[in-house]
């Protein structure tokens, strides 16, 4: 595997010279693109399922709280096939690894559509989350793989774009026809999105050896770093706000903002619009200050949850909330992944699948407490009361991580000096 490494003052090498200029290289641009298609199918299939939930709950027969345990189903696949994959992954060429991670997303998808009840449908939803830490694990390695290390926050930003444009298109797009068509049309759109990247992943992306010396156990060496558990747990309850909305975000629209069903795509449309606008600007963000974009994302999110919990009534003026939500979501997103490769140390196959492990814990964690509050008699809106309740606790796991993180270096300086003497 190769190592993505640390920004130094040093003169570039001749390959960092030449990485350099892969941003501006059309091969460059390629390969991000198809790499991003995948990342747009992974994108539709997350996120469909909460703006259909009412037709999923109508046609499996079960109610709208106990359909929203199928999307914390696939959220729970991610959380175990990231650290899976890595640990079988590891040696395995990354362009090969991606491709067959996209095979699985066509089959999985294609059995989501066929399953018949609520039990079969649950567990296709699972086994289709499998892949999803993986495969942006190993795509974003190649993004960073092809340039110089101060930009490697915008390349990995640029293949996760496709999850934010899934959302302004993909996902209501697949509503769209959810709605018309019946809810399992959505998952066949995704299937024939998953074999649309696998042509051109196969096109467009390089061929990248695998790395004979990375073994399983050197990728699970990585859980045995405090850092890596602190980025865990904060991501885990830090994102349970932001899918706390996604989550119940069609019958928040329609029972409390007294809007039509055909107001849910809207709404989608425009979460997708914030996660692009954010995603943008957390590249940027994450090249100039990992640790102030970390640390204050968590803060914004609060304020934008609390400012669509006050909006929601209102109908269409709560799309200033949503919008603000997804904004300062996808911050937090790209930002947890960079600090988890870094935390991660040679195990950055798993680092970089973790971070989506953490941010489903948080899709899981919302869609349940969501589920709890509404199921308890209270209406819609009050996921996003718990959910920045869930942004401060995260904010508050990261504070101690980089306190934690500062004390041990004091000490390290301090025996090395002593070491000396």
């Amino acid at each position: 595997m190769v190592t993505v490494t640390s920004l130094s003052t040093a003169q570039p090498s001749a390959a960092e010279s030449k990485r350099s200029e892969h941003h501006t290289d059309p091969r460059f641009t390629l390969a991000v693109l198809a790499l991003a298609v995948g990342s747009f199918a992974i994108g539709t299939t997350e996120f469909v399922t909460m703006g259909v939930l009412p037709q999923v709950a109508e046609g499996i027969g079960v109610t709208v709280p106990q359909a929203g345990h199928v999307i914390s189903a696939y959220a729970l696949g991610v959380v175990v096939g990231a650290p899976v994959i890595a640990y079988f992954g590891a040696k395995l060429p990354r362009r090969s690894l991606a491709l067959w991670l996209m095979v699985a997303y066509a089959c999985f998808n294609a059995i989501s559509a066929l399953a018949p009840t609520y039990g079969t449908l649950m567990v296709a939803r699972f086994v289709d989350g499998l892949p999803h830490g993986g495969y942006f694990g190993v795509a974003a390695l190649i993004a960073a793989d092809m340039v110089t290390p101060e930009r490697r926050g915008r390349a990995i930003s640029l293949v996760m774009m496709g999850l934010p444009v899934a959302n302004v298109v993909g996902v209501p797009a697949a509503t769209w026809l959810g709605q018309a068509l019946g809810w399992r049309a959505a998952y066949w759109v995704v299937a024939g999105l998953a074999v649309l990247s696998l042509v051109m992943v196969t096109l467009f992306v390089p061929r990248q050896p695998g790395d004979p010396a990375a073994t399983g156990r050197r990728e699970l060496s990585a859980l045995g770093r405090p850092q890596v558990w602190f980025a865990l747990v904060a991501g885990a309850v830090g994102f349970g706000g932001l899918f706390a909305l996604f989550s119940y975000v069609a019958p928040m629209v329609t029972d409390v903002g007294g809007l039509s069903e055909g107001a849910v795509p809207v709404f989608l449309l425009t979460m997708g619009v914030g996660m692009v606008f954010g995603n943008w600007v957390a590249g940027m963000l994450v090249d100039w200050s990992l640790r102030t974009s970390l640390i204050a994302s968590p803060v914004g999110l609060v304020v934008a949850l609390l400012l669509t919990w006050a909006l929601a009534p209102y109908g269409w003026v709560a799309l200033v909330g949503v919008f603000s939500v997804t904004t300062v979501g996808s911050v937090l997103a790209l930002a947890l992944m960079m600090r988890l490769i870094d935390a991660a140390g040679e195990a950055q196959t798993l680092g970089a699948a973790l971070s989506h492990a953490a941010l489903n814990s948080g899709n899981a964690l919302g869609a349940w407490l969501g589920g709890v509050t509404i199921a308890a008699g209270f209406d819609y809106r009050s996921p996003l009361l718990v959910g920045a309740l869930s942004s401060v606790a995260g904010f508050v796991v990261l504070v101690v991580a980089y306190r934690t993180e500062g004390r041990s270096a004091s000490s390290e300086a301090g025996q090395s000096v002593a070491s000396r003497s």
